[in-house]
């Protein structure tokens, strides 16, 4: 963007954001999706997961055809 120059910009700290896990402590990097009874849980959707949106819809709906049929 030519029009943000050096002196727009200041010096920050780094940002944080929250991170899944599991039971033992071990992050969750990728996508963690369960299903329980007739409900499916995207547990951990990691950026980019608008990216990605296409990806999670095709694993829940092969899931659930799965467990329909």
């Amino acid at each position: 963007m030519p029009e943000i120059e050096e002196k727009h910009l200041k010096p920050a700290g780094s940002g944080v954001r929250a991170q899944a896990c599991s039971r033992d402590g071990i992050l969750l990097d990728d996508f963690e999706i369960r299903t329980s009874d007739r409900v499916t849980h995207v547990c951990n959707a990691p950026s980019p997961a608008a990216t990605a949106s296409l990806a999670i819809g095709e694993a829940i709906a092969s899931r659930v055809t799965a467990d329909v049929g």
